[in-house]
Order: C-alpha cells, then structure tokens, then sequence
C-alpha cells in the first residue's frame, strides 16, 4: 500500500518491522508474537524494513521483485556483498574494495600440506578465542559412500593455521575422492589416529574447562566456527556443547528463505567475493572462508540490550496472552520495542 494513501487505521495494524498491513489488531498482536522481530534482524539501509535473512534483505533490493525505490537507491549507493547503504556512489566504491575479500590465503595454506602442524594450547590468551574447523572426507564402505576424516585443519581468528594433520580412518579407505580432496594412500602412512586427533582437538575446544561446565557465555572454552559442524565434529567423534558453536549453515540471517542452509561456496562467492571448492579443495581455504563470515556477522552493530533473546526469563510475557488487552492498545512501534530475538546473534560474542 503506498503510504501516501494510508489512514491512520492502517497505519495502527501495520507491523513496524516488516510493514506487513493487518486488517485488525489483534492480527498483529498475533503476527509479533510468532515474528520475533528484533535490532538483530537484517535491516534495509533505506526504508528500515526488517528481513529475517540476508537472503530476503538481497530480494528486497535487487531480486525479481524488489522494492522500486529502495533498488535506484541501492543501484547507486549500496554494497553488493555486505548489502550496507553508503552516503554517495564514491563511499560505496571505496567500501566495496575492501568489502570484496582476496581468496589469496588460500595459497598459504598450501603450505599445510607439508605434513602436521600442531600449534594447540591449553589456557592462555584473552576471553574464549573463536577458532575455524573444517575437514576433508574420504570414503569407506563396499560403495565408498561412507565419509571420513582424512584431513582436518583448524585456525584463529587471524587465520594462523594451528592445527592440520592428516588422519587415519577408524575402517579401510575404498574411495580417496582424490579429484577433490588431493588426498592419496600414501598422504594417510604416517598420519595421526582418529583418537589421538579427537582428544587433542577436543582438549584444545574445551581449553581447561570440564566439557560438562561450558556454557554459553563466560569459561575459557573456546568458540567453534564452521560450515556444517555436525557433520566434521561426527567424523572426528567429538561432542561439543551447542552454545560454543557458530556454524554459518545454521545461522539464520545466513540461510535461505526457505530456512534451508546455503552452501560455504556460495556463502563465500556472495558475501565475501571470491571462491572456493573449486578443483582440489583444502580445508584452510574452508576454515579460512567460515571464520571471515563468522567475523563479519559479529562486527554487525546491532542495539546493545540486556536481555536479548526471547527465550531469556525477563522476556517470556512480553507477548502473554493474559497481556492481550494491554497489547492491542500498542502502538506497532511499541510491540517492536519489547519484541525479541529467537537466535543468538553473534555480535554479542566477545
């Protein structure tokens, strides 16, 4: 509806967050409480119209539809990769060069193939460090079907290789995949068992602290950043609490419309501008990858509140059905205000 028309009325049923028009307001009422609207939220640097992904927030100003308005301006003045507005056309331009990351480093982890690097330490250093993991999978059973860890890497925040080793499967290798892995029989000779990899990586995780204490905020252990890590942790046989992990195939403003995750190379290809996985593939470049869009989404600068998430104590009647009566007397601004996130969002990591 353009605004120009719209009455008051209209105006009173329309969700501040996404402008999607009710007919009544109790509708609304209802739409925030299943919504969870939050600062959190990807945003549009021009009519502040909230998306639930980057994906949405790009099909608002560039996709097949998007909004008229919103496109001219984003034509001129926004950044293709992080989807920010900038003041002019020469801002945007000079932002964009450095938005636009090199996949450069993915040279130096060459270098990891030169056999085990083991940098891992226990205690130390600031707050709970975020580290990258990625691994690299072979194939095993009758049809070479089954995935296993032949290679794992890990890294830090500045994407210092810290640990790489290759490893032995817990059974018989039967496929190497070798067009994509670059992995050969003789790679896994002298490699490190499977156990000898998990204990110290899972050590490394934990960093001194008993796996059952960890919790989301505070302790020494350390972040986990990666892209698919149910599927890595499981090869190596490693448990690691959930509130540690930060994996971009889980991360809502990552994913796709659908809530269907999107895959590292097009993570990569789209935000940050370069590629990857193509031909023989290293798990550097993978870790690499993950940690620059970990570090991206926490450098987001979102409105700092106490209680965050929807799920904390403070919040659970915010949208009480006993509040019903108080709610419809709300304005939408109002219902956005005491509205809150039903994800973590990673800029409030340390």
């Amino acid at each position: 509806m353009d605004c120009r028309f719209e009455t008051a009325e209209t105006r009173r049923n329309k969700c501040a967050a996404c402008y999607r028009q009710f007919n009544k307001v109790e509708h609304l009422v209802d739409h925030m409480k299943i919504s969870y609207h939050s600062a959190h939220e990807p945003t549009c640097g021009i009519c502040r119209k909230h998306c639930r992904s980057f994906e949405s927030l790009r099909e608002h100003l560039i996709g097949p539809l998007p909004k008229q308005e919103c496109r001219e301006i984003f034509a001129n003045r926004g950044c293709k990769f992080c989807l920010k507005v900038l003041d002019s056309p020469n801002s945007r331009r000079i932002h964009q060069q450095k938005c636009q990351l090199s996949g450069l480093s993915g040279i130096c982890g060459r270098f990891s193939n030169l056999g085990i690097r083991d940098n891992l330490s226990i205690g130390g250093g600031r707050g709970p460090q975020a580290v990258a993991l990625a691994c690299k999978m072979v194939g095993g059973g009758s049809d070479g079907s089954l995935d296993l860890c032949a290679r794992v890497c890990l890294i830090d925040e500045y994407e210092n290789i810290i640990f790489h080793s290759y490893v032995i499967p817990p059974i018989p290798v039967t496929n190497y995949r070798y067009e994509t892995t670059g992995i050969r029989h003789e790679y896994l000779r002298d490699a490190m068992p499977l156990k000898v990899v998990q204990r110290k990586i899972q050590d490394f995780l934990c960093n001194g602290e008993p796996i059952w204490t960890i919790r989301s905020r505070g302790g020494k252990a350390r972040i986990l950043v990666g892209h698919g890590l149910d599927h890595d942790l499981a090869s190596l046989q490693i448990e690691y609490p959930t509130p540690k992990i930060r994996d971009t195939a889980k991360y809502p403003p990552l994913m796709k419309t659908s809530k269907l995750s999107n895959s590292l190379k097009y993570l990569t290809q789209t935000y940050l501008g370069y590629d990857i996985q193509t031909g023989i593939q290293d798990p550097y470049d993978d870790c690499v990858a993950a940690m620059r869009l970990y570090m991206r989404m926490r450098t987001q600068n979102h409105r700092i509140e106490d209680y965050p998430l929807a799920s904390d104590a403070q919040n659970r009647n915010n949208f009480a059905s006993w509040r019903q009566n108080e709610l419809e007397r709300m304005s939408p601004e109002q219902m956005l205000d005491i509205s809150r996130s039903d994800y973590y969002c990673w800029c409030m990591d340390p």
